[in-house]
């Protein structure tokens, strides 16, 4: 899935939870009355627990994002695959109990036929993107806002990460960004599913 299916306009939030930059995230959806759907590591849930209630609280979506980023996971064996989709759940419904979690990214999207088999045999929705200002590399706040706020259109589902490394780049990008794409399109989180 790299379209929304409609003329809505998905954000997706890649490698958190952070404490740093998912807060200022999270801050600027609020400010700007939109929901988003953010894609979890799950190593990196337990001590950020909170960070992950607060994403529920407010409406944004969940979305499994392996337990450590690996960019290998697709080329391992359907066992070892299960093993960290099932682990990265339990990290999750560990600090929300019983939140659906619909959509898996696979790092980097480094996808094999074999892999997205298996996730929908899982019943979960292999989450891609259409549009990708490369924010992880840092190009510049001009860059990250001129690629998204350029290549976005209706049904799109935008890339961007709030964890990873420094997020200041797309923390300074997002005061431009989200107001740009309100003022053209209907922002909304991914539609979660069931439990």
């Amino acid at each position: 899935m790299s379209r929304t299916g409609n003329l809505t306009v998905a954000l997706t939030f890649d490698d958190g939870p952070q404490p740093t930059w998912t807060p200022k995230v999270l801050d600027q959806l609020k400010a700007a009355g939109i929901k988003a759907t953010f894609c979890l590591i799950g190593r990196q849930v337990k001590a950020n627990a909170a960070l992950v209630r607060r994403m529920v609280a407010e409406g944004h979506t969940l979305c499994n994002h392996s337990w450590s980023h690996d960019l290998r996971l697709g080329h391992r064996t359907d066992v070892q695959i299960k093993a960290d989709i099932a682990r990265t759940d339990a990290a999750i419904h560990a600090v929300v109990p019983g939140v659906p979690i619909r959509y898996f990214r696979q790092p980097g999207g480094e996808w094999t036929a074999g892999e997205v088999k298996l996730l929908k045999e899982m019943g979960k929705v292999p989450l891609g993107w259409g549009v990708d200002p490369w924010d992880w590399k840092s190009p510049g706040v001009a860059q990250i806002v001129s690629r998204v706020v350029g290549h976005t259109s209706p049904g799109s589902i935008v890339l961007m990460h709030d964890g990873g490394g420094d997020r200041s780049q797309t923390n300074s990008a997002l005061h431009q960004i989200l107001p740009a794409l309100k003022a053209k399109f209907v922002l909304r989180a991914l539609p979660p599913g069931t439990a």
